[in-house]
């Protein structure tokens, strides 16, 4: 494919000349394209009531549920693209690793990685392994018609520290003791995560996703030089897994004002930016050449009509410099959010921002 996300030598695709996907290549917009990380779930009262009596690994495995879960903020927000509903933990499984996700908790492994014995456990993935997905992915594309499906998967750093822990963590001792005490376990570890992640977004990009989002949701824990050492490379080879294929590539952190820059370094062609950066700011850390993606406080849709409003302004001020911008949340909708709230916000920034 072409770097312009359309197969060379062929005409462009349905969404090529989407506001989002224009936006990620830099190029002028009718409006500022919106959406939402987890946008496809927990706030929306129907897909509490698909999901009912259902566990959330088994809801991802099911193509026609993860359709219809997919497609309802679509209908309901007018977001400018639709997210594929999965969890990051799903590759994992797929090859065998024994985790659950409990609810409150969150993904839970057996089996903690700690010793080289056990990246024996952590073989490559194949399209055959997640079929499903391949399934999901060709009846979304279906739906959406113009509208762009954003693929993801989790990279290959908070994989690490979910394995390693063996749960979610604060600190992350046991993945920083590994990093720092035995780095060469812990790079060939990162090394083989990247393989998975960069297959898993793979079958992704050849079902039809018309971009990818890594999520480095764990990163903000590390000083820039560990991330540099010790991170960046495991993250490149997946960006670098899938340039050929010409769709754009986002890199999304939480914590993250200070890795920015590297961030961008390690081959996005989006970076994400979290609500503690200004997006002017951001755009001074990643440097030139780089769309942006953010950024308001997810927490600000529990307050008035005009404070969102007037918080949505600045951060479209601070856009406006930028060679690109879509926006988001600064990170996922909460659970308890309003869904009304949302689609409000989708119509005010499209509004302010017609051209």
């Amino acid at each position: 494919m072409s770097a312009n996300g359309s197969p060379s030598g062929q005409q462009p695709t349905a969404t090529y000349d989407s506001p989002f996907l224009k936006a990620c290549r830099r190029e002028p917009v009718p409006h500022t394209p919106v959406w939402f990380m987890r946008q496809a779930g927990r706030s929306l009262p129907e897909y509490r009531k698909v999901r009912e009596g259902i566990g959330m690994l088994d809801s991802c495995m099911r193509p026609e549920l993860v359709t219809e879960i997919t497609l309802q903020p679509v209908r309901r927000h007018g977001v400018d693209a639709a997210i594929y509903f999965s969890d990051i933990v799903v590759p994992l499984k797929a090859i065998g690793i024994d985790l659950d996700i409990k609810p409150g908790v969150g993904p839970v492994v057996g089996r903690p990685v700690r010793t080289r014995a056990d990246l024996a456990r952590l073989r490559d993935l194949t399209p055959e392994d997640v079929s499903y997905v391949t399934e999901a992915i060709g009846l979304l594309t279906r739906e959406l018609g113009t509208t762009p499906l954003i693929g993801f998967a989790g990279a290959p750093f908070t994989l690490a520290s979910y394995l390693v822990e063996g749960g979610p963590s604060r600190t992350y001792e046991n993945a920083k003791a590994m990093m720092y005490g035995d780095p060469e376990l812990w790079a060939d570890l990162l090394d083989r995560l990247a393989d998975i992640t960069a297959g898993f977004l793979k079958v992704q990009i050849e079902a039809g996703a018309s971009a990818v989002q890594l999520f480095d949701s764990w990163v903000g824990a590390l000083a820039p030089a560990d991330y540099r050492r010790s991170v960046m490379p495991a993250s490149a080879k997946v960006f670098r897994a899938v340039a050929d294929y010409g769709v754009p590539r986002i890199h999304f952190g939480v914590g993250t004002g200070e890795l920015l820059k590297l961030m961008g370094e390690a081959g996005a062609d989006v970076v994400g930016v979290d609500w503690r950066v200004p997006l002017d700011e951001a755009a001074r850390r990643v440097g030139p050449g780089k769309a942006l993606q953010g950024n308001l406080d997810p927490t600000l849709l529990f307050s008035t009509r005009e404070a969102v409003e007037a918080r949505t302004r600045e951060v479209l001020d601070a856009a406006a410099g930028l060679e690109g911008h879509i926006f988001n949340l600064g990170h996922g909708v909460l659970p308890a959010t309003d869904p009304d709230a949302l689609t409000r916000l989708v119509e005010h920034v499209h509004a302010e921002t017609a051209r």
